[in-house]
């Protein structure tokens, strides 16, 4: 089935992955198959340059700006300053992230200075009304922690939290962020939660290079690969899959004020 109008809600463009054919791939592939918008999202202060510079290049690319946690050991004084000029100045610039928590590998930076560096731009995003773009790799209860403390605008992004997280996530009017991880074998939680959101309240997305879905996995991933998370929704959800790709569209376009 070729789907149309496909919001990305999630990806990393300025990845090496792309650097042999990304000019090609964001100016005809995509676009011909069936993407029409995509939220670039950034790590560092670095990554937050170039994935402004790649949305002013081409037109179905927006970007989010600022620290992930596996950088948060390299940020300098003063470099959430810049990001913030960034936001207040780009019109393409339409959330904070990726930030978050990450304890999943050991040598990112120590949780307290994990926690430190979301927290300021929790309250950064809330400073310039702005949505936050959130990775939580096993780190929940830090997370909800935050979230329940700032109560931001935003996306738990490649959610992979409980029913009963994403109720409370619901509840603080985040939107929860699906991508290839439904469609793998061993995806139980990914399904219970894509039977259960609300429809107002789901993204999907693909964070490419990464999290190809089956038949692709293992291999890089890419927005059009988003016709594959929306068909194995749909299925679990009962209903057609253009449907589902529209009715994310413009739970993204109201989340990032598009």
């Amino acid at each position: 089935m070729e789907l149309q109008r496909i919001f990305d809600t999630h990806a990393h463009y300025d990845d090496p992955a792309f650097d042999e054919d990304r000019d090609v791939l964001l100016s005809e592939q995509l676009p011909q198959g069936g993407v029409t918008r995509v939220v670039n999202c950034a790590v560092d202060l670095v990554s937050s340059a170039r994935n402004l510079e790649l949305a002013h290049q081409y037109d179905i690319l927006y970007c989010a700006l600022g620290y992930h946690p596996e950088q948060a050991a390299d940020e300098r004084k003063g470099d959430l300053d810049v990001i913030a000029g960034f936001l207040q100045s780009e019109d393409k610039a339409v959330a904070v992230g990726e930030i978050g928590l990450d304890y999943y590998w050991e040598e990112n930076a120590p949780r307290e200075t994990q926690m430190d560096l979301f927290a300021r731009q929790l309250a950064l995003a809330n400073d310039l009304g702005l949505p936050v773009i959130i990775h939580d790799r096993e780190a929940h209860g830090d997370t909800m922690d935050l979230l329940r403390k700032y109560r931001p605008q935003g996306v738990l992004h490649c959610f992979s939290g409980s029913v009963e997280m994403m109720k409370e996530a619901v509840q603080l009017g985040l939107y929860i962020g699906l991508g290839g991880v439904v469609t793998f074998k061993n995806a139980r939680k990914a399904v219970e939660v894509a039977a259960e959101v609300p429809p107002d309240r789901l993204l999907l997305e693909t964070d490419a290079p990464y999290m190809a879905p089956v038949p692709f996995r293992g291999k890089r991933n890419d927005s059009r690969y988003i016709s594959y998370v929306a068909e194995r929704i749909a299925e679990i959800r009962g209903m057609d899959p253009q449907e589902l790709v529209d009715r994310t569209a413009e739970n993204g376009c109201r989340l990032f004020s598009l």
